[in-house]
């Protein structure tokens, strides 16, 4: 596929840029996209949810009552989850949800998601962009002229930039990332990938 090359005033430049038919011209396999959304999604939960069972409640240990004679159902500590302010039964413990998932999985899911923006026409190639001071309103022009303002959009930048990238943090509906950081969720959760001209040396370093 081949994509025309737009400046920072929405106008191409008369160049164009041939993309990789093995990263972006694959054919999307879904399974792989949902395992690797699915890690991503997983390794952010912090797990530190926590109850305390019986034995983790503060209160006396006395036997309540009886074991036999009442007419009643037999009774433990005042601990018990069957008490008010009782300790939680089967409740939920710290744990790591992260899972391990093969390197070629991962590879073919972010293939797959590319292959998928690029089918549905949602890449746009744009110059190499540089301010001389982060300026929030300079990337709300380049939006502008591309009619990017109101999409999800993703920027890919061939390495890491302070100004374009604080240029662009206060804008709720953009997010930056360098080319060797592209991940599937972050693809697929945006409307439109807008890759800086550089950046595809360093996405096919990636999957080389």
């Amino acid at each position: 596929m081949e994509l025309a090359i737009y400046n920072k005033e929405g106008q191409t430049t008369g160049r164009t840029v041939v993309l990789d038919d093995a990263i972006f011209g694959i054919e999307p396999n879904d399974h792989a996209i949902y395992l690797d959304v699915k890690q991503i999604m997983a390794n952010k939960r912090q797990g530190t949810h926590c109850s305390k069972p019986r034995s983790m409640v503060s209160g006396s240990t006395r036997k309540l009552k009886r074991q036999k004679g009442t007419g009643g159902a037999r009774a433990g500590d005042i601990n018990s989850p069957l008490m008010r302010g009782g300790g939680r039964a089967f409740g939920p413990e710290p744990r790591d949800y992260s899972f391990k998932l093969n390197k070629k999985v991962k590879s073919l899911a972010r293939k797959s998601a590319l292959s998928y923006k690029a089918v549905n026409n949602q890449i746009i190639v744009i110059e190499d962009l540089n301010f001389d001071a982060p300026k929030t309103k300079h990337f709300e022009n380049v939006l502008k002229n591309l009619e990017l303002n109101n999409k999800k959009t993703l920027l890919i930048l061939p390495e890491p930039n302070a100004n374009v990238v604080l240029s662009a943090r206060n804008l709720r509906k953009v997010g930056v990332l360098n080319a060797d950081s592209i991940n599937t969720y972050d693809v697929l959760n945006a409307q439109t990938m807008l890759i800086c001209e550089s950046s595809f040396q360093g996405i096919d370093e990636m999957f080389a």
